[in-house]
């Protein structure tokens, strides 16, 4: 479920200050011992003089003051002017753009069934040769980002089209640090010890878990994204990947195990507040109040990096409340994978600057100057984590780095009669006691009369 930016990790972030003026940068370089200034320097070689481009993406705002405040550092070392213009209807005007022969230099996707169709169009240049072998090398889950940036072309032949810069992650798990000390509780480390404690929280006379689908006319996402998390805890990558574009089918019994893996949590009335029949109609923005209630009426609840916004007014991340990575089997050894989003650039009108910018995200520095900033995660292993605001942001960042696989939210890749339907309302009536196989089948239904 792709959410609006301002729900995005600049939720739990420490405002900064984003004051810039023509050629002012934020963080002068060679100043701060946090930022990897060596790439800054060796970005003075490439000489850029008199030559525009132009960005365009989805960012607004205070998110589009603090890419330009990255995009400064690119200008004072190259001589280049770079032109960024967003958009709250990027994904329509993108298309026009490029249909009519008046694309931008770059476009910043926020997901990327977009730019795969732009791609497929021959409406994207190719990235520089060696791009993924770089990815592959530098980011943690490489292989996934290359392949999450890897299209057909016009042709119908696979290229690297899309450069992930800006990260978001979901499989989290948010408690308060007080009652799981009051309950002698630790954070486990597995999906077992995560049952385990489920079941000690019970033994002891609390619950576990609280739930909430409702979110108005797209009621259901947050069990989608549950499912999404577990699949890629049950089932390898290329199968995760198999049903995202229907190769494999939702009423499959891989996925029917997914589905019924978040039934072990929200069908079971002694591990939701409020039991399981109010699991469809809780509001998600309010579901994790019951952490911070006296006595808590819950101890943990899963949701992305967004949900601070929703927390109770004063409650201070990293005191208040905290996170830890939502884990994996032990025992199915799939590693540690995380579900999320992300933005990637691609080129639409290529040109030399169009290049050398794309080369620029490769930099540490053009990572660290918006981890300092708020709002940015990044699976960079050559990044400083230091560089980030504060320990949340620092703390997610990590969860990115450790990741043995990344995994795009599936619901934005399927079709939107899916993603953003069909599989909403089937979560929504499995949830409410329909068997998996019985809402599978509903689901693959719908999505077989696509045409």
């Amino acid at each position: 479920m792709k959410l609006p930016a301002y729900l995005g990790v600049a939720a739990i972030a420490l405002s900064a200050n984003m004051a810039f003026a023509g050629s002012e940068l934020k963080f002068p370089p060679g100043e701060d011992a946090r930022f990897n200034w060596a790439s800054y320097e060796a970005l003075k070689s490439v000489d850029l003089k008199g030559e525009t481009i132009t960005l365009f993406g989805p960012w607004l705002g205070a998110d589009k003051k603090l890419v330009e405040n990255v995009i400064a550092y690119f200008e004072q070392a190259t001589g280049a002017n770079v032109e960024y213009s967003g958009s709250d209807s990027f994904e329509a005007q993108i298309v026009i753009d490029t249909e009519a022969g008046a694309p931008p230099n770059i476009a910043i996707f926020p997901q990327p069934g977009l730019a795969a169709d732009l791609a497929a169009k021959g409406k994207l240049a190719p990235l520089r040769a060696g791009t993924a072998d770089w990815v592959r090398e530098n980011y943690a889950a490489g292989q996934s980002w290359v392949d999450l940036g890897t299209y057909k072309n016009a042709q119908g032949n696979e290229e690297l089209f899309g450069f992930f810069y800006k990260a978001d992650v979901k499989s989290l798990v948010w408690y308060s640090p007080e009652n799981f000390e009051d309950g002698g509780y630790d954070i486990p480390q597995s999906m077992e010890e995560l049952v385990t404690l489920s079941d000690q929280i019970v033994a002891d006379g609390g619950t576990p878990w609280c739930i909430g689908l409702g979110s108005g006319g797209a009621t259901g996402w947050v069990a989608t994204d549950w499912v999404e998390d577990m699949m890629l805890r049950t089932q390898a990558p290329a199968v995760y990947d198999q049903w995202v574009s229907n190769q494999m089918k939702f009423d499959d019994p891989k996925v029917l195990a997914a589905i019924e893996a978040y039934g072990s949590f929200a069908r079971n009335d002694k591990y939701v507040a409020g039991g399981s029949a109010t699991v469809a109609t809780t509001d998600f923005r309010d579901s994790p109040k019951g952490l911070f209630s006296s006595p808590p009426k819950c101890y943990m609840h899963r949701q992305a990096s967004f949900i601070p916004a929703f927390f109770p007014e004063g409650t201070v991340v990293g005191e208040d409340a905290d996170f830890f990575y939502f884990p994996s089997y032990a025992a199915k050894d799939l590693g540690k994978p995380v579900l999320g989003g992300g933005t990637l650039f691609a080129i639409t009108k290529d040109s030399k600057g169009a290049q050398a910018f794309v080369e620029f995200l490769k930099t540490p520095i053009a990572h660290e100057l918006w981890m300092a900033q708020e709002g940015f995660l990044t699976p960079h292993k050559g990044v400083n984590v230091d560089a980030y605001a504060n320990d949340s942001l620092k703390g997610m960042g990590e969860i990115l780095l450790n990741a043995t696989t990344f995994r795009f939210d599936a619901s934005d890749l399927m079709p939107g009669a899916i993603g953003a339907g069909a599989f909403w309302t089937g979560m929504v009536d499995y949830t409410g006691g329909k068997s998996a196989k019985e809402v599978g089948a509903q689901i693959q239904k719908t999505w077989n009369s696509i045409k």
